[in-house]
Parts: structure tokens; sequence; C-alpha cells
């Protein structure tokens, strides 16, 4: 695991469900998210559906960046990717 996913990372782990017949990884790779950031949040580089905490990112930052590699997705493949971590407080 320690090769391909970042474990060494400050993340909620794997962050989208996978969506029937595909990968949410590939899905957030092919719409060019690998290594997208918002405030101190970061989609990883090593694995694309962790989202990495790089030191000081709120919780409004890996909102806002879940919600863009959603929101690239949808627009890329037409799949809406599910959030896979349980979100407290979120709306």
């Amino acid at each position: 695991r320690e090769a391909s996913q970042p474990i060494r990372e400050k993340t909620g782990g794997s962050t989208f469900q996978n969506p029937p017949g595909g990968k949410a990884w590939q899905l957030i790779d092919a719409a060019g998210c690998r290594g997208l950031v918002v405030g101190d949040a970061q989609v990883s580089p090593m694995h694309c559906n962790f989202l990495i905490n790089r030191g000081a990112a709120t919780a409004e930052d890996i909102e806002a960046l879940g919600e863009e590699v959603r929101r690239r997705v949808k627009e890329s493949s037409g799949v809406e990717l599910q959030w896979e971590i349980k979100r407290i407080g979120a709306a």
C-alpha cells in the first residue's frame, strides 16, 4: 500500500466511492485533477482518490477541493462521484 497510496500523508482515506463498473481515481485523473490544490488541500499526486492536508488545510478547503473534483469529473465523463468519507456538518 505504501507504494501506491499516500499513507504517510494527512488524509481522510479514500475520498470518493467507485462508481458501478469504474474506478474513481481513474475518472479523477482523466479529468486532470491529479495534484489540484485548493487552499492547503491537494489531490494526491500519488493516488487521485485521496485528498491531502498539506499542513494547514481547513475543512472548507477539503470540501471545496472535493466539490471541484466532482464538478470536473462530471463535466469530463458524465459520472457524478459520491463522497465516501463521512463529512460532519456538511450540507
